[in-house]
């Protein structure tokens, strides 16, 4: 079938992520949220957004200046065109912050958590003040006039810092600028109050203006410079058969200085303050943005932190600590668990310690040869890396593929890839041009009569042992020979570059994945059809790829029922009359991250086919990423997964519904207190774990629904 010449059932990607990150700043006005979960809510959203002008705007940024104007084939929009759509959404999302934070601070005042402002303070409060400013800040402030002597300076990404209107003379006006040194601390604790406190900033902005003693200043506010991000380090003129890793390091210093795309006012600033910034950094009228909250929110987690402030729990979420399955023992063999039957671990309510253990046993298992394992992010200190690095060091033959350009963990993996060096690791940097994003671990053991054991593990997420405790993921361990074949396979493929093998199981980009999910969903057109049972329920964080797009409405066509959760950007809109009808769109956005890859299709009356998958449905995914998906065979597993899936599409506590024009609404709510699928997740883990009665039954709940 034709796609739309008019994508009438497509919308932007870069508004449909400003629309889910506005579903971030709405759960910091939720009243169920504690206070201090809100305000990380507003952090989270702060942060989500300086990433994409630094990632997406500054991307079409240079698309604009280049006088590209190509249309995009899900919103028939050129470059300028979205970029100005952006800035409209921009300017709205920022003013609706500013109202949530003034209206939370408020209620945070209540609890003695007050953020005060500098007129506020007592005439002592004010002395112990300057007396900080000229012992801590003064000393290390590096402030510059632009005058024609001094042109002006590189202002860094996202540092803060203060600009003044300075008179130098009768009718002379300057620019002063004052950086604020990223080694200071972020907040001051005030002596009356232990949870009274003002920012940083604040003391610079009142204090600063005396370092120009010999000038009046006429304005000042706090700013702050996003520059563009969007490297590509396989377009940057290096030398490919220098050290990789000398090359992203390069990269990365170049990151630093790319152009400005956007400049950030705290408060209400004079236009003979902000036009001489905004032309000197070459920015138009529009990628200046003013707000009266703070311009960064990292002084959040120095609250979080505060001992006073923890010893108040009702301000935060109740603790929860992933847990052991029911199964496990320190005392068993995790090897032989495995070997004996397929295990799925679902983070971050279960913790990641057994798959830990089964490396750690196979670093000191004298029948173990080797492991494989592919590497997209690590946290900061990594009990895996250990893991590996001892089995390299008792003479086991162990590869990593590290992926080197792994978005702002370049650094991080960086110095990681030369820790395992040095124990002996074999080290490959991903494939020219193409990012290794699959999560993939294989252990190769001589079993009996020197025949081959594989254990295979893929996983939806990262090996990163503190997102493993946010971010909700799956992990399939599994000792199936056609999927551990498929493994090895795929490790020698990648070892030689050559992204176009051919599996028999696994599903790989960017050569099989996407064409057999276009044949599965198929294959539901051609059941619905015959008159069988046909379903498709997917589970991603984004879905922008037009090809699978199109395949989706033209399965709705036929009458396919399609339920899609997605956590972010979702380019397909649902329920458009003709194309879409039988499209349902779901996201949920709650305590964790929402970041599991779960593909479901109809199979037969009792079972579905279920694959996990490190791959979203984006083009970068499907046609630029070596991806990885692969089938879950055990009938009960597939049970447990579409199970779960279905829960979320009845999230009435932190799920919405997307409506055709790509706005959310709430799900009506089934049960009362309506359900909180990440909740009700939390309670079957311990529940599994053994440690309470059962409280929540998703087979009771899914009979209530029914």
């Amino acid at each position: 079938m034709k796609a739309a010449n008019k994508p009438v059932y497509t919308q932007d990607r870069e508004l449909s992520w400003l629309r889910f990150n506005e579903r971030v700043l709405e759960e910091a006005e939720q009243r169920t949220v504690p206070l201090m979960e809100r305000l990380k809510f507003i952090a989270i959203f702060t942060s989500n957004l300086d990433e994409f002008y630094m990632v997406r705007v500054g991307g079409l940024a240079a698309l604009v200046a280049m006088k590209d104007k190509h249309r995009d084939v899900r919103s028939g929009m050129t470059p300028k065109e979205q970029l100005k759509s952006i800035v409209d959404a921009t300017g709205k999302l920022i003013r609706k912050r500013d109202r949530i934070v003034a209206r939370l601070e408020r209620q945070l005042r209540r609890q003695g958590i007050v953020r005060a402002q500098m007129t506020e303070l007592s005439e002592s409060e004010r002395r112990e003040l300057n007396q900080i400013f000229n012992r801590e800040l003064l000393p290390f402030l590096s402030p510059q006039i632009v005058d024609p002597t001094h042109p002006f300076p590189f202002l860094a990404n996202k540092q803060l810092c203060l600009a003044l209107l300075l008179k130098t003379g009768k009718k002379e006006e300057r620019i002063g600028l004052i950086p604020l040194p990223e080694t200071i601390r972020q907040v001051i604790f005030l002596p009356s109050s232990p949870l009274r406190y003002v920012l940083t900033e604040q003391l610079l902005l009142e204090y600063g203006g005396k370092v120009f003693s010999h000038a009046e200043v006429l304005s000042r506010a706090i700013i702050c410079v996003t520059r563009s991000a969007d490297i590509n380090p396989d377009d940057e003129a290096f030398d490919l058969s220098g050290d990789y890793r000398k090359r992203m390091q390069a990269v990365l210093k170049r990151r630093s200085r790319l152009a400005p795309i956007r400049l950030e006012m705290e408060g209400i600033v004079s236009d003979r303050l902000s036009e001489p910034l905004r032309r000197q950094l070459g920015l138009s009228q529009q990628q200046v943005f003013h707000s009266r909250s703070p311009l960064t929110m990292d002084y959040v987690s120095v609250l979080e932190n505060h001992e006073a402030i923890r010893q108040r729990p009702a301000l935060f979420y109740p603790p929860f600590q992933p847990q052991l399955p029911g199964w496990y023992r320190p005392s068993i063999s995790m090897i032989r668990k495995v070997l004996k039957e397929d295990v799925l671990l679902l983070y971050p309510y279960d913790s990641m310690e057994p798959f830990l253990k089964l490396v750690r046993e196979a670093a000191v298992d004298p029948d173990v040869l080797s492991i494989r394992i592919t590497i997209y992010r690590l946290s900061s200190r990594s009990r895996l890396v250990e893991a590996l690095a001892g089995a390299a060091e008792n003479g086991k033959d162990v590869l990593i593929i590290m992926e080197l350009r792994a978005r702002f963990d370049e650094a991080n993996n960086i110095n990681w890839s030369q820790t395992l060096i040095d124990a002996g690791c074999k080290v490959i940097y991903g494939i020219e041009n193409y990012k290794v994003h699959s999560k993939i671990c294989q252990i190769v053991r001589r079993g009996r009569s020197q025949s081959l054991q594989r254990i295979t593990q893929i996983g939806t997420g990262n090996y990163n042992e503190k997102t493993s405790r946010l971010y909700t993921d799956c992990s399939l361990i599994t000792s199936d020979p056609v999927i551990g074949q498929d493994a090895a396979d795929f490790f020698r493929d990648l070892s030689v570059g050559n992204l176009q093998g051919e599996y028999r199981q696994l599903l790989a980009s960017p050569h099989t994945l996407k064409p057999a999910l276009l044949r599965l969903i198929d294959q539901q057109i051609q059941r619905q059809r015959s008159g069988q049972r046909a379903r498709i329920l997917i589970k991603v964080n984004s879905i922008t790829d037009r090809q699978l797009i199109d395949k989706l409405s033209e399965a709705s066509q036929a009458g396919v029922q399609i339920d899609l959760i997605v956590r972010g950007i979702c380019c397909i809109l649902p329920g458009v009359a003709g194309w879409t009808e039988n499209v349902r769109v779901v996201s949920v956005v709650g305590r964790f991250l929402e970041h599991s890859r779960i593909y479901c299709f109809a199979s037969t009356e009792e079972t579905d086919q279920v694959y996990l998958s490190s791959a979203d449905w984006m083009t970068r995914n499907t046609e630029h990423r070596a991806e990885i998906a692969c089938p879950v065979h055990s009938a009960q597993l597939c049970r447990q997964l579409r199970e779960i899936l279905e829960m979320m599409l009845d999230d009435a506590a932190k799920g919405r519904q997307m409506l055709p024009d790509g706005s959310y609404a709430r799900i009506p709510a089934t049960t009362l207190p309506p359900l909180d699928s990440q909740q009700a997740m939390m309670e079957q883990a311990v529940e599994r774990a053994g440690m309470l009665p059962r409280r929540f039954s998703v087979l009771h709940h899914l009979l209530q629904r029914d």
